[in-house]
């Protein structure tokens, strides 16, 4: 109920931006995890061939964000959410009507490319329109997207059963309603005339050397909440021996999330800094990978379901803290970015920060999928300290910058 208050108290505009996100991660869900077996099963496609779709799909997204951004900035965000969303549909599409490998690439760009589109513009948008509720507008707007992550591949295994051309038009489908809806809905506002270029502009966020810190120090965030779709789950598998344990740390999530975000938020902000609790976050995150150490290496496969539920416990502690450290963090970690520099660059900041975490995290992930590697000769408790690692070196980071007062400094708010 809380929820649902604090979303009516928001204008129309970034209510249909949360339902949005939802849709997004929905349609997103449903397919994307499911392609790599549709390219290699169905179309009989090489594992080398599968990888360079993927990568492309990838590389599209990651290395544009930038050119969404800047777009987001000079031509507003609401035209580049819809001509995002748009792209999406059109790309989500051919995936379900083209075989050969030039409609599938065709297909891999245009939904990256809609996503390194839409991804800033977004954010920007509701930057913008939250005023000095920044936090509150990107907690619920994390609550929607971890809603969202959940819901699209129970859709898409139900449209697996049909084939994989249903899962791609249902969400194309998605996409063609949200574009459709942001195009009534959201309201135009009027773009400040550019002063510079758009190399000048990127000039001048590059040389922020505190931006720049910062969102290096948050490769330990991204590469944390990725384990969410790998290690976490891998560890449940192992576990308890049932593929099934992974869905289950979904659900456990997704439930804290609905129940808990936004009291953690309006709790949290009226209390410390926002890099405090930031770097708490952080810390919190990091120390989700210590429980999973406990049933590292141990099989599920003897003992029964009491014993695979008792063992599934330490990997389920492990995930909710970990929500629970997202939870607390990325509030305030898409509430800082816009202040490092010019309101009328908040686009081109968001698309900046998400390729430079985009691309340590990447690194990051691989490092996670050496530890796993490594690990599974003889130290299974490997990955899970690499992930604990991560998490206090990008705690230590943002406070070591807060104490170096690089970060914007401004209180969240001060009590009685």
């Amino acid at each position: 109920m809380k929820t649902w208050s604090e979303m009516r108290a928001f204008p129309l505009a970034i209510r249909l931006l949360l339902v949005n996100q939802l849709g997004v991660n929905i349609g997103f869900y449903l397919l994307i995890p499911y392609l790599a077996t549709h390219l290699g099963e169905d179309l009989g496609m090489s594992a080398a061939v599968v990888g360079i779709v993927l990568g492309v799909r990838n590389l599209s997204q990651q290395g544009l964000f930038i050119l969404g951004g800047s777009a987001a900035d000079r031509l507003g965000a609401r035209g580049v959410i819809i001509a995002g969303c748009a792209l999406r549909t059109v790309g989500f599409a051919l995936f379900a009507l083209g075989d050969g490998l030039p409609v599938l690439l065709a297909a891999s760009i245009l939904s990256g490319l809609a996503g390194a589109l839409f991804n800033p513009a977004v954010r920007a948008y509701l930057a913008a329109e939250a005023g000095d509720r920044k936090a509150e507008a990107f907690a619920l707007f994390n609550i929607f997207a971890t809603t969202g992550a959940l819901v699209g591949p129970l859709i898409g295994s139900a449209l697996l059963l049909v084939d994989f051309r249903a899962s791609a038009l249902t969400a194309a489908a998605i996409f063609a309603l949200l574009t459709a809806a942001q195009a009534a809905v959201l309201p135009a506002r009027e773009v400040p005339a550019s002063k510079g270029s758009v190399l000048g502009d990127w000039r001048e966020v590059l040389a922020n050397r505190a931006f720049l810190a910062f969102s290096l120090a948050m490769v330990g965030m991204f590469t944390m909440e990725n384990q969410l779709y790998l290690l976490l789950p891998d560890g449940a598998r192992r576990a308890t021996g049932w593929d099934g344990a992974a869905g289950i740390v979904f659900l456990v999530g997704t439930l804290a999330n609905l129940t808990l975000q936004m009291r953690i938020t309006r709790s949290l902000k009226e209390r410390g800094t926002r890099a405090r609790w930031v770097a708490i976050g952080l810390a919190l995150m990091g120390a989700a990978f210590v429980p999973p150490m406990a049933v590292a290496g141990a099989s599920g496969t003897g003992g029964g379901a009491g014993r695979a539920a008792l063992a599934l416990v330490p990997v389920l502690a492990g995930a909710l803290l970990l929500y629970v450290g997202v939870m607390i963090a990325q509030p305030f970690v898409m509430e800082l970015i816009p202040e490092f520099g010019r309101a009328e660059l908040t686009g081109t900041y968001f698309g900046v920060f998400y390729v430079v975490s985009g691309i340590a995290a990447a690194v990051g992930n691989t490092v996670v999928g050496w530890a796993m590697d490594a690990g599974a000769h003889g130290a299974p408790w490997l990955p899970w300290a690499c992930c604990l690692a991560f998490g206090l070196a990008s705690a230590a980071g943002v406070g070591w910058l807060h104490r170096l007062r690089a970060l914007p400094v401004r209180a969240v708010a001060v009590t009685a």
